[in-house]
């Protein structure tokens, strides 16, 4: 089929992230135009259930009206402002103050960013920042994990722990040391139990930091689920066991809640759901349900003391963007969250877990899926060319992404990512009859994949 007007404007002009470029030039975009609550429509006026949320991002759907008010209201009132050299202006005053009034673990101060890697970018500097401040200057490594996401500039992709953001940009840089991924399906040894997998998931990051020495670490870093890894939720004991090591050996946490933060998981942030208390906090993604671009990083008091006092050394805190705390952007996402608590999107989120539980779990019975697993409003299968052993697929057939087209096909619109998995995170504002309606579309999809895998004998 010939490419759109539309589709060759963009092959001739646009360098797409996460494509395959070649492909793309023959494939052509899909173009959206609209969208309205979980649904979004293409050029033809075709509707896809958006069971991505966008980029895990559009947690309050298409078309909320009220967001789109704010901003322009804002627009018109004061367009642009900035926070450097001590200026300030009411959206962003009223944001840190909300964050902080919202924040699972005691909050100092509030930085803005533009996106999640940004902030995460950020976190590293901060804690740098901090341990000269301490006196401390060769804590200078960060812990991270194998299949993490914490984005996409220098510093964030070496974070990231997924090979295809290290591959031809000479990343990772060598002071971010991996960890264990903690996915029990994939990891596990013959009859570990889950709590007995994290114990030893501890005790190699006990062995990683004794290796490497302590007294050289900053920080770990990690999501609560790690999401664009694979949607890998961690096993039964997991963060109890990790944070009793980093406690042992006073390396702070930093939670990385750009997918999970604002009720994802069922609770306002993923570190409540599984039960730690970090020292910085990543949010961005869900803080403006992505209707601008935001992002923050939410401080302990101790380290926002520790900042501040350096800068008094220093002169200066040397470290800020042009449109850090935008106030259109701030003002947008402090409506958004204000709709979170007035709606009470949290309890929405509760209320319709078990449907979607119950409907991704199911999946679980179909020959090509090994596992299906969710938590919240999120969560994934894993495909696989044999249930019984775990065997994965050849990954040049790429089954995930061909089960991706089919799904395109009827309607729905999911991710997949590396080792065949398939991720869901439909905005918070789904209801139970889109619900069982994103499943219906998913399991016509993965008939067509079956019947696909069968005719080119990928179980053989």
């Amino acid at each position: 089929m010939p490419l759109s007007n539309s589709q060759m404007r963009d092959v001739q002009s646009v360098l797409h992230p996460y494509t395959n470029l070649v492909k793309h030039r023959e494939a052509g975009p899909l173009i959206l135009e609209s969208g309205k609550g979980c649904r979004v429509y293409d050029e033809q006026g075709k509707d896809y259930i958006e069971a991505m949320a966008g980029l895990w991002c559009t947690a309050l759907g298409w078309g909320e009206n009220e967001l789109a008010d704010v901003a322009a209201a804002q627009m018109r009132k004061m367009a642009f402002g900035h926070l450097f050299g001590g200026r300030s202006h009411e959206p962003g005053i009223a944001l840190a103050e909300k964050l902080k009034e919202i924040s699972p673990f005691p909050a100092g101060k509030v930085f803005f960013a533009n996106s999640g890697s940004e902030a995460n970018d950020t976190q590293v500097k901060l804690a740098w920042y901090a341990a000269n401040a301490r006196g401390v200057p060769q804590k200078k490594k960060i812990l991270s994990r194998v299949k993490a996401y914490h984005g996409v500039t220098l510093v964030a992709a070496s974070l990231t722990g997924l090979v295809n953001n290290h591959k031809s940009f000479d990343l990772p840089f060598e002071f971010v040391k991996f960890a264990d991924c903690p996915h029990y399906y994939r990891n596990a040894e013959a009859g570990e139990s889950e709590k007995q997998f994290s114990t030893r998931m501890a005790a190699n990051l006990e062995a990683l930091i004794q290796r490497e020495g302590a007294d050289t670490i900053a920080a770990m870093i990690a999501e609560p689920v790690q999401g664009a890894g694979g949607v890998i939720l961690p096993p039964e004991g997991y963060f109890d066991a990790i944070t009793a090591i980093l406690d042992k050996y006073d390396i702070p946490l930093i939670d990385d809640e750009v997918i999970t933060g604002f009720g994802r998981t069922g609770e306002w942030f993923g570190c409540t759901t599984y039960g730690f208390e970090p020292e910085s906090m990543t949010v961005a993604k869900a803080l403006s349900s992505a209707y601008l671009p935001i992002s923050a990083v939410i401080l302990s008091p101790e380290l926002s003391d520790i900042i501040e006092q350096e800068s008094g050394k220093i002169g200066t805190f040397g470290h800020g963007f042009t449109y850090t705390g935008h106030p259109v952007a701030a003002a947008v996402a402090l409506k958004t969250i204000e709709i979170y608590q007035a709606r009470d999107i949290v309890g929405h989120v509760r209320d319709v877990t078990p449907k979607f539980a119950k409907r991704l779990g199911a999946l679980a019975d179909h020959p090509m899926v090994g596992e299906a697993v969710s938590v919240g409003l999120i969560g994934a299968v894993e495909l696989v060319a044999d249930k019984a052993t775990k065997k994965s697929f050849d990954p040049a057939k790429q089954v995930a992404a061909t089960v991706n087209a089919f799904a395109l096909e009827e309607g729905l619109i999911v991710r997949p990512l590396l080792g065949d998995r398939i991720a869901f995170c439909p905005p918070l504002v789904i209801d139970e009859a889109e619900i069982d309606e994103l499943f219906d579309r998913f399991e016509r999809a993965l008939k067509k994949g079956l019947d696909w895998a069968t005719r080119e004998k990928l179980f053989d």
